[in-house]
């Protein structure tokens, strides 16, 4: 039997796949431990769900997605008004250091991605589909470029992306403090700083990048209308990238577009409701990955099941040998220089969340580190997508 559901029924489905994996999410515990947003938890369910039905002939469901770009593109535009360079400024040498860290690692995921996957016979355009496009990336990143990568030929990209995410998440969480504690323990590395002011720099970043649960009406209002003209101003940018045939994802101009407008009113001193832009960005993102996930169609991994986890563990192997190697003697090798690299492993194969679960599990053994829990929301929640948006943008023109 065919079904297809319009927008609205398709939305209050949604709703439900979300509703659903956050259900699922307080109820067993490795969700929690592996930081798996709701989404994700509820749209692999939905697909396992959708997989068996169609195999079994039972039915065959099309979904109205065309919200789904709408709310990719609202979340990444919030994403661009968070990027303030009087962040960069505070963080210092370090932080700027750690920046170029973060984007080598983004270029090897690729190429890694991309050779291993013309070693399996299979399109290079899919490595990046198994590289910092779901590894850095997250299931955000993995949802935006995958039709992307569809549409010029690479079969299935989606689904592998969002299936390697997932992967990501759990990976990013086992190999982060393994690799951040040997150099700790090895090198007898102490935390400089006292438990009361780790505390103190806790709360502010709490306080910083909070959410607020009611929003303003007018500061509400006045988020969503700067949301809406900068997707709409990006999409001039995406006009120019093709007249010069550079292919990008839809919402990179649109992020752009935040980008100058926050750093031109910081400049100004105008006030911007960035709390309320954040709230909206994160309602975004959950519908978006609920109708990403909606859309997977599980029969379509059975042919790439062998090469992808090879490649994946191979990923996961590159990454924990980096942050062990490269970030920790880069940021310094010291206490905050372990710590920021179990940071980097968990958004450098996960995602933030998972960054910040490593750092917290590790310094409640071995002392605090204020200057990585500066760096790593700076990085991993603002200028690591931007960065890795224009290294896949690159990749993909390149390959």
């Amino acid at each position: 039997m065919k079904l297809a559901l319009n927008l609205y029924q398709t939305m209050a489905l949604a709703v439900l796949v979300f509703y659903l994996g956050d259900l699922l999410k307080k109820k067993v515990q490795f969700f929690q431990t592996y930081c798996i947003p709701s989404p994700v938890i509820g749209g692999i369910v939905f697909a396992l769900l959708q997989f068996g039905l169609y195999e079994g002939g039972v039915l065959n469901l099309n979904l109205d997605t065309t919200l789904q770009s709408v709310f990719m593109n609202l979340f990444f535009t919030s994403v661009g008004f968070g990027a303030s360079f009087s962040m960069i400024k505070k963080g210092g040498k370090t932080l700027v250091v750690f920046m170029v860290v973060v984007a080598a690692l983004i270029t090897l995921q690729n190429i890694c991605g991309a050779v291993l996957c013309r070693f399996f016979g299979l399109n290079p355009l899919l490595g990046l589909a198994l590289g910092s496009l779901p590894l850095t990336g997250g299931h955000g990143t993995s949802a935006a470029f995958g039709p992307l990568l569809e549409s010029m030929g690479v079969d299935n990209a989606l689904t592998v992306a969002i299936a390697a995410a997932t992967f990501g998440l759990i990976a990013g969480n086992l190999i982060g403090n393994p690799i951040a504690r040997k150099r700790i323990l090895s090198l007898h590395l102490k935390s400089s700083e006292m438990l009361d002011e780790h505390n103190e720099a806790k709360a502010e970043l709490k306080k910083n990048t909070a959410l607020t649960e009611v929003l303003n009406p007018e500061r509400g209002t006045w988020g969503l209308a700067l949301l809406f003209l900068a997707t709409g101003a990006g999409t001039f940018f995406t006009w120019l990238f093709n007249q010069i045939h550079l292919t990008m994802a839809t919402y990179v101009g649109s992020m752009i577009i935040g980008i100058l407008i926050r750093n031109y009113c910081d400049s100004k001193k105008i006030p911007l409701p960035i709390q309320e832009i954040n709230t909206l960005g994160s309602v975004s993102l959950n519908f978006f990955l609920a109708l990403a996930m909606m859309g997977l169609k599980l029969q379509q991994l059975a042919g790439l099941a062998l090469p992808m986890i090879v490649i994946l563990l191979i990923q996961a192997v590159l990454c924990a040998a980096f942050c062990y190697f490269i970030t920790f003697n880069a940021c310094g090798s010291n206490y905050d220089a372990a710590v920021l690299s179990t940071g980097h492993c968990g958004f450098g194969m996960g995602a933030t969340p998972n960054a910040m679960a490593n750092m917290d599990s590790l310094t409640k053994v071995f002392g605090p580190s204020d200057k990585a829990y500066l760096i790593i929301p700076v990085c991993g929640g603002f200028f690591t997508d931007i960065v890795n948006s224009l290294i896949i943008t690159a990749f993909m023109n390149l390959l």
